[in-house]
C-alpha cells in the first residue's frame, strides 16, 4: 500500500490518529459474497484463472424449519454450499450456490440494481487480459479503453471480460498519481507490492501477469446520493470523488455491457485500511431491473465487515432506518468455523451486510489446509 500523509488526522506513516469508526468496533472488511449457479466451476475460476487459492469448503447448509428465512433472508426450504476464495494479499472471496424454490437464475446485468463486480488491478492489462482469455476463455465485452482527461481517474485503462456464469470481472492498470488526488488527501487503496493468497507476501504461482491487488468492488444502486449517503454516514466510507459519464457512444456502452443512451452516476469509497468500493448508478438504461436480487438469487451478494463486538454492531445498524437485523446474532458451535459470530442486516438499499467475529487464535479449519483466509489482525478503520 503507497504511503500517503495528510492534516486530516493521519500521521505521516498512514496511521489513524484520534479516529472512530461509524460501526462500532469496525476493523476492516472482512469478506465479499457473490451467489453463483455452480460452486465447482466458480471456485476453479477463481482460484485457477484469477489466481486465488481455495481456503475451505463448508458442509451443505439446510434446515427443516424457519431459519433460513430468518437468517439469510431467503426461502425457508433453501440450501446451500459455501467455499471461501483467498483473492491476493486483501481478500476473502465467499461463494455461495444455492438451491431455492424462488431463486431466480440468471445474473443481473451491469445496468440493475444490485448488480456487483470484482475489480482487480495489474500492471499490464492486456497481458492480464490475455492471460485470462487463454486460462478461462473470457471474453472481453469490448477493447481495452482509457479513461479521458478531465475525469477524476483519467489515465485508467480497463476493460471488462465475463465470467462462465455470465457477470463481468474488470482488470484495470492505474496510474499513479490520479488527477482526484490533487484535491484531497483521501486515497484509493493500493497498489500491493505483489499477488500473494499468503501472509508471507510470496507472490502467488497462479497470479494473474503483474496482478496487485483487488481494485475495487462495484455495485449498481438506484439512486447514489442515497447510497453514497449510507455508506459515508452509517458504515463509515470516506468519499474519493464523483464523476458522469454519458453512455451515448455505443461502443463504450459495450464495453460496459449495458444498452447505450442515458449516463452513469459513480462515486468511489474507501472502506475501510484495505478496500475500495464503486457505487453505480445508471441513469435512463433501458430495462434496467429496479429490485436487487436476494441472497438466493444469482449474482446476490453480501459485504461483511470484522467487528470487535457483534451485538453492538449490529444493535447500531439496526437502529439506523431502513436497516433490519436479521434474527439474533448467533455463533457456530461446530464444524470448521466453530466460534465464529455473525449476522446479516439487511439495509434500505437492498444490501445485505453481515459483521461478524472470528475467535482469537486459530480456526478448525486450518487443521486440513494450510491456506489461510485474509486475517483481520490488528487493523484499524482509519488505517492509511
Amino acid at each position: 500500500m503507497a504511503e500517503t500523509g495528510s492534516g486530516d488526522g493521519t500521521r505521516a506513516d498512514g496511521a489513524a490518529v484520534g479516529k472512530e469508526p461509524a460501526v462500532p468496533g469496525a476493523r476492516r472488511v472482512d469478506h465479499m459474497a457473490l451467489t453463483v449457479p455452480d460452486l465447482d466451476s466458480a471456485v476453479d475460476f477463481a482460484v485457477r484463472a484469477l489466481g486465488g487459492e481455495l481456503v475451505y469448503r463448508l458442509p451443505p447448509l439446510a434446515h427443516d424449519d424457519d431459519w433460513m428465512r430468518e437468517h439469510l433472508d431467503t426461502h425457508p426450504r433453501a440450501s446451500t454450499e459455501i467455499a471461501l476464495v483467498r483473492l491476493g494479499p486483501t481478500t476473502n472471496l465467499e461463494l455461495f450456490a444455492y438451491r431455492s424454490p424462488d431463486h431466480r437464475a440468471t445474473p443481473p446485468r451491469p445496468h440493475d440494481v444490485g448488480s456487483t463486480r470484482l475489480a482487480l488491478r495489474v500492471d499490464d492489462v492486456d497481458a492480464a487480459s490475455a492471460a485470462l482469455r487463454e486460462r478461462a476463455g473470457s471474453l472481453p465485452l469490448g477493447p481495452v479503453r482509457t479513461v479521458p482527461e478531465g475525469l477524476p481517474d483519467a489515465g485508467v485503462r480497463w476493460v471488462l471480460l465475463s465470467t462462465p456464469w455470465g457477470q463481468p470481472v474488470e482488470l484495470r492498470s492505474v496510474p499513479d498519481p490520479l488527477p482526484y488526488e490533487k484535491d484531497t488527501s483521501a486515497r484509493r487503496f493500493g497498489p500491493c507490492p505483489v499477488w500473494s493468497n499468503r501472509d508471507d507476501g510470496v507472490t502467488a504461482p497462479s497470479a494473474l501477469p503483474g496482478a496487485r491487488n483487488l481494485d475495487h468492488l462495484a455495485y449498481t444502486v438506484a439512486d447514489l446520493d442515497e447510497a453514497e449517503t449510507f455508506f459515508v454516514d452509517v458504515l463509515g466510507a470516506e468519499p474519493l470523488y464523483r464523476r458522469t459519464v454519458a453512455l451515448d457512444d455505443p461502443e463504450l456502452a459495450a464495453a460496459l455491457g449495458v444498452p447505450p443512451g442515458g449516463r452513469l452516476d459513480q462515486a468511489a469509497l474507501r472502506m475501510g485500511p484495505t478496500d475500495t468500493i464503486e457505487l453505480h448508478c445508471y441513469r435512463d438504461a433501458s430495462g434496467g431491473r429496479r429490485r436487487p436480487p436476494r441472497n438466493s438469487d444469482v449474482g446476490g451478494s453480501h459485504l461483511a465487515l470484522y467487528v470487535d463486538d457483534v451485538d453492538a454492531a449490529a444493535s447500531y445498524l439496526g437502529s439506523r432506518p431502513g436497516c433490519t437485523v436479521l434474527a439474533e446474532p448467533e455463533t457456530i458451535e461446530e464444524g470448521p468455523l466453530a466460534g465464529d459470530r455473525w449476522v446479516y442486516v439487511r439495509t434500505g438499499l437492498g444490501l445485505y451486510i453481515e459483521m461478524v467475529r472470528m475467535p482469537d487464535g486459530s480456526l478448525p479449519y486450518e487443521l486440513a489446509t494450510e491456506a489461510r483466509r485474509r486475517a483481520t489482525g490488528r487493523a484499524r478503520w482509519w488505517d492509511r
